[in-house]
């Protein structure tokens, strides 16, 4: 079974002229339209249709058969929430994309929604300036969120098996710095399907794991700190949104705050978090990057980086520090990734030292903190 989903959830090759069909389900008429705009500016999507409440829209999906489907999350009849636990038993395969609102509510709601298998969300911007200014926003954010869930013709090898990805990181790691110290810290870097995938293996760390952990996982100011205080309350580690000066310490699992960069520093033999807001790296702040780059600075060799699930090629260029460094590197596997855009390209650069599915990487962590 756990087989068959990973599978569902691969990135699927469009063929050549298909276009990637999109669903829209809001009960605002204002917003339905907008949203149909924005996507149409792209000629590889097309919207198929519509619903203003979740029955409809579970009504309608067998009729339009979407591929990816934008869910508001307040709506009559049925929410967003509900209709999304019918998705994801009848529709696995069906990419849902959920509209949030940036306040406290909304955040909470958009992480309990990513929990139950949503893909990605979107936060709403509308009313903070022109229509034009809102349209194109949204485009810029909305079309390359759709599109992350397909190849298209042309656009690289099609997927690889796992055995190709194994071998082609061990050639590319044949020659580095020899493995000889002792990882006194786990950095992990993770996007798009990042709130899902730490929920299910951050739990499984007993509270007698002897590292630090520092974490960043693309997403904004208030659902980074409500990310951590969910995390909390389920992992035995204390869980923490970093704070400027933040102790890296044993039992702690330490999360970039939205809109920071966070860095580690190290002084008079402790090593402690800087955060900042310098340009973003990779269209993103936080950046994975400026995480790993510090990492290998402070602690050399003796790093371990986990690479997970997320769209784009961040932490690549810190991993090559990490690397050059000596530090291990693991990547998760794509049937497991929601997205494997930034665990691939530190596969397809060489760069990985292991390359496993979710399930299996807290135990190989435990396992390299746990030896030489």
């Amino acid at each position: 079974m756990l087989e068959l989903l990973a599978n569902l959830m691969m990135t699927r090759e469009l063929q050549p002229g298909e276009r990637i069909r999109v669903m829209v389900v809001d009960d605002s008429v204002v917003i339905r339209r907008v949203v149909t705009h924005a996507l149409e500016q792209d000629p590889a999507i097309e919207v198929v249709g519509y619903a203003s409440n979740g029955l409809l829209g579970l009504q309608r999906i067998p009729q339009l058969n979407p591929d990816v489907l934008t869910l508001d999350i307040e709506m009559p009849d049925m929410d967003g929430l509900e209709m999304l636990k019918h998705i994801k038993r009848d529709y696995p395969s069906l990419r849902v994309i959920m509209f949030s609102t940036l306040t406290e509510r909304g955040a909470a709601i958009t992480l309990e929604a990513l929990t139950l298998g949503a893909d990605d969300y979107i936060t709403k911007s509308f009313g903070d300036g022109s229509r034009e200014v809102s349209l194109s926003r949204l485009k810029d954010e909305m079309i390359p969120k759709v599109r992350q869930f397909f190849r298209f013709p042309n656009q690289g090898e099609a997927t690889n098996s796992p055995q190709t990805l194994m071998s082609r990181s061990a050639v590319g790691v044949a020659g580095l710095v020899a493995f000889t110290e002792r990882p006194r810290v786990v950095a992990i870097g993770i996007s798009t399907g990042g709130p899902s995938a730490l929920g299910a293996i951050l739990p499984t760390l007993p509270a007698s794991f002897p590292l630090p952990i520092l974490i960043v996982q693309h997403m904004p100011p208030l659902f980074t700190r409500l990310l951590a205080e969910r995390l909390n309350n389920s992992c035995a580690l204390n869980v923490q949104e970093a704070a400027n000066g933040s102790l890296v310490e044993p039992g702690t699992i330490l999360l970039a705050p939205g809109d920071f960069h966070m860095k580690v520093v190290a002084d008079h033999g402790k090593v402690s978090v800087v955060l900042d807001q310098s340009p973003q790296q990779n269209f993103c702040r936080p950046a994975v990057d400026v995480l790993f780059r510090s990492i290998g600075e402070v602690y050399g060799g003796s790093a371990l980086g986990v690479v997970l699930t997320g769209m784009g090629q961040d932490g690549l260029r810190g991993v090559e520090v990490l690397k050059a460094r000596g530090a291990r590197v693991l990547a998760q596997d794509e049937a497991t990734s929601v997205i494997w855009g930034m665990p691939g390209a530190v596969v397809k650069a060489g760069l990985a030292d292991n390359v496993l599915p979710l399930d299996a990487v807290v135990p190989e962590i435990q396992r390299i903190a746990g030896k030489n």
